[in-house]
């Protein structure tokens, strides 16, 4: 194990037995790197790591702090994994995409909150209006698909299935905005899919939410295998 490494895994000890707190500032350089028995060379290298993966956020003029390790910070790097897959090998993380919202919406169905459900339905009547127009702003309808699922995601009850999917279901953008440039009615689809979703979510009945959010996704996946290798 590097110097580095060591540091970066002592810091992460730190965090886990308690000895710093989320928002907690990290004691001034010189001192930590002596607690920690290395140079200041290793422990800067440490420190920029875990500002890269959302443990630790450095603030211009005073000091490192430990973030709120929030679940969407500390995921939010697997985005970036995903996006280095983005040809034919990202099937597999559509397919677990797929198995997640399934159980989001399951979830969404028993907990989202009147005032969501009615954001959500908001969402859906944006996305008639950006379908009536001509052109059709496919830009904008992919903005809106986001947050619908963003929505669903959020009131599962489960910050961590949530910042999961959010994770996963941006990267799908692209696959999204292809088929509504090829694939003639696919908006329409994806919206009355959508409608069936919120339909099951007022409802409250987990298993048709869950079914109808599984179909839906069914058919990105479907789509992706149509995708074009030079439009992956």
């Amino acid at each position: 194990m590097s110097r580095t490494d060591e540091v970066v895994e002592a810091i992460k000890a730190m965090i886990l037995d308690g000895r710093l707190q989320a928002g907690a500032r990290l004691p001034v350089e010189k001192d930590l790197a002596d607690e920690l028995g290395v140079s200041r060379g290793p422990l800067r290298e440490g420190v920029r790591a875990l500002v890269t993966l959302g443990i630790l956020e450095t603030r211009q003029g005073d000091g490192t702090y430990v973030t709120s390790l929030d679940p969407s910070r500390l995921l939010s790097s697997m985005g970036f994994f995903v996006d280095l897959h983005a040809d034919g090998s990202a099937q597999p993380f559509h397919a677990v995409r797929r198995l997640l919202e399934t159980e989001s919406a399951g979830l969404a169905a028993t907990r989202i909150t009147p005032e969501a459900l009615a954001r959500a339905r908001e969402v859906l009547d944006e996305v008639r209006e950006i379908l009536g127009r001509t052109p059709v702003d496919h830009e904008a309808f992919i903005a809106t698909d986001i947050e619908f699922h963003r929505i669903v995601a959020e009131n599962s009850g489960n910050p961590v299935l949530a910042a999961f999917v959010e994770s996963l279901a941006s990267r799908t953008a692209r696959t999204r905005l292809w088929r509504g440039l090829h694939e003639e009615g696919a908006e329409e689809r994806t919206w009355h899919e959508h409608d069936a979703i919120w339909r099951a979510l007022e409802a409250g009945n987990a298993e048709a939410a869950r079914i109808r959010m599984a179909s839906h996704l069914l058919g990105v996946e479907e789509a992706m295998q149509l995708l074009p290798l030079d439009e992956e």
